[in-house]
């Protein structure tokens, strides 16, 4: 997708002074509206493809494989329900006894879990059969509810939260808001684990969040930041992208990795602006990100980058860059959220990257386009446990 006219110019001549940002994000304002109102999305038929690194690379092949098991779901259905489930952590153990990554309680794993690597084990802890035994369960329930009016796949998750009996016994998709909830949650979400076939819609909320970022341009960072008043209105990186879609009306979780689940994935020639751009040190797992900043055109984000630096326009096309979410509200919507308590366990646990260097010379070696490192989603961390919603 081109700038528009002029905006390289702009911005690749010499530094960036904040007089002409501001009149370049001002452009960017209108000019995100209009392409939000001209350009058509749409999906289309086929097969399924897992978006870029959206599944953990260990796990990618077996959910694009046993995602394909039956026609009432696909990999980025089957991926959207481990997601929601565990966060792809094969540890994960919630307080009703749900385990593993697939989040199977004991009864259920006892006759429907499956040697999915033929071991001769079936193990629940074990991905290689936990992932298959998913991908068989929801097909088994299927099978169950293939007589239900309906869409089958919506019958089939109705059906996993609710039971195939009460699915049959209303007709389809029972009237229990839990149920249809979890229904239009996973749907939503499969959205942002499928690699996209046609060119993906414009955000209608993107130009709102860009005039908030480009409003907060030269506030200090602060890691675990997201720009309250007792914070002094600092931001950390996702902390700002955040507040940003917050004004939007969109509510996005709290660190970089999860936000990158808030709706699909353009190219990198089909970004616009208020596309959430992504990097990572692991480009094939989504789960290792660990910074994100809102593209804003002519290759360049607004970003909060790391202590001792501010808000401010960054050049994205380095090594690490991992890939772009378009947000949309149904995405966002859609996304687990962890106990308060968890989401703080993670801000604390893997720190500011870079904190101890920033004053030795990082905040200079980050403005090279060539290196890789120096950028850090503060409130990254590992995935966390996600109780079961059936």
């Amino acid at each position: 997708m081109g700038d528009p006219g002029g905006v390289k110019k702009v911005l690749v001549v010499g530094g960036i002074g904040i007089t002409a940002c501001l009149g370049f994000v001002a452009l960017l304002f209108v000019g995100t509206l209009a392409a939000a109102g001209s350009l058509a999305g749409g999906a289309a038929g086929g097969a399924v493809a897992l978006a870029k690194g959206a599944v953990p690379a260990q796990y990618q092949a077996l959910v694009q494989k046993w995602g394909n098991l039956c026609p009432a779901i696909n990999p980025a259905l089957l991926a959207a329900q481990l997601y929601q489930e565990s966060g792809f952590n094969p540890k994960a153990q919630s307080p009703a006894a749900a385990q593993g990554i697939a989040q199977f309680i004991p009864g259920t794993w006892a006759t429907h879990g499956i040697d999915g690597n033929k071991d001769g084990v079936r193990d629940v802890w074990d991905p290689q059969d936990a992932i298959p035994s998913a991908a068989y369960y929801d097909c088994e329930l299927a099978k169950y509810v293939k007589d239900a009016p309906g869409d089958p796949t919506h019958n089939m998750l109705a059906a996993y939260n609710a039971g195939p009996y009460a699915v049959i016994k209303y007709g389809g998709v029972p009237p229990y808001s839990e149920t249809q909830n979890y229904v239009k949650t996973i749907t939503d979400l499969s959205k942002s684990f499928a690699r996209p076939v046609t060119r993906v819609e414009p955000s209608k909320q993107a130009a709102q969040a860009i005039q908030y970022a480009q409003q907060k341009l030269g506030t200090p960072y602060l890691w675990g930041g997201t720009g309250t008043a007792e914070q002094g209105g600092r931001f950390d990186c996702s902390g700002l992208t955040q507040a940003a879609y917050r004004t939007a009306g969109i509510e996005l979780p709290r660190v970089a990795n999860d936000q990158y689940n808030a709706g699909p994935h353009p190219s990198r020639d089909e970004l616009l602006p208020g596309d959430l751009v992504f990097f990572s040190d692991d480009l094939t797992n989504s789960r290792a990100i660990r910074h994100v900043g809102i593209y804003v055109g002519g290759g360049y984000m607004i970003d909060a980058p790391r202590p001792g630096a501010v808000v401010r326009f960054s050049k994205m096309d380095t090594p690490d860059y991992f890939g772009a979410t378009r947000v949309t509200a149904a995405g966002a919507e859609a996304l687990p959220t962890a106990p308060a308590e968890e989401q703080k366990a993670e801000e604390q646990e893997e720190g500011p990257e870079g904190a101890a260097s920033a004053e030795q010379g990082e905040e200079a070696r980050r403005e090279e386009p060539e290196a890789s490192g120096g950028r850090s989603d503060e409130a990254g961390g590992p995935a966390v446990s996600r109780a079961p919603t059936s």
